[in-house]
């Protein structure tokens, strides 16, 4: 027999004496690497501690990280709710100077509401939401509500008649649609 022939003979008995070990302790494979030197052992022990100590780390780093994104975002939030409602406190006061003058001429109260309406209106268009006018445009879903139909001769099918109430902002800005009365062929 060869050498080599010989080795592998060895190999096999061996492992063959080791698997009949094995099932009598109960141990198995797993049992021939419990017999690993106590240096490996303490090495993998460290190991295993420095990388529990470094997963540790990373969540209470993930737990900070959402913590400081939850109070950015409320930060965010109120700083634009802020800049929005001062935005619209001249029109307020507008609106109080009109009422401690209701009691003067008619017209002066009527051109003074049609002067805050316009302020509100460029309120709007600074915050993005620009009023919209749809009178005589094609009638689109998304960008229309349909409360009612009429016949009207000379005026394509699907255009928008009249705008009982206006839209504010456009696409994705969209603020509200149009509530419109679309024409409607014979």
């Amino acid at each position: 027999m060869s050498e080599a022939s010989e080795r592998h003979d060895a190999d096999a008995r061996e492992a063959g004496a080791g698997g009949a070990a094995a099932h009598e302790d109960g141990t198995g494979a797993a049992g021939s690497r419990a017999a690993e030197p106590p240096e490996r052992v303490t090495e993998l022990q460290e190991r295993v501690a420095e990388l529990e100590d470094r997963w540790r780390r990373a969540l209470a780093d993930l737990d900070n990280l959402r913590k400081r994104v939850s109070r950015d975002a409320a930060r965010v939030r109120a700083e634009e709710r802020a800049r929005a409602a001062a935005e619209w406190l001249p029109v307020l006061d507008n609106l109080e100077r009109a009422l401690d003058h209701a009691d003067t001429d008619p017209a002066s109260i009527v051109e003074g509401m049609r002067a805050i309406r316009d302020q509100a209106l460029d309120v709007l268009a600074r915050l993005g939401f620009p009023r919209r006018d749809d009178t005589g445009a094609k009638f689109d879903p998304a960008r229309h509500e349909a409360v009612g139909v009429l016949t009207q001769e000379g005026t394509p099918d699907g255009t928008v008649l009249h705008v009982v109430q206006p839209a504010y902002g456009d696409g994705e800005q969209q603020l509200r649609p149009a509530l419109v009365v679309v024409s409607k062929a014979e």
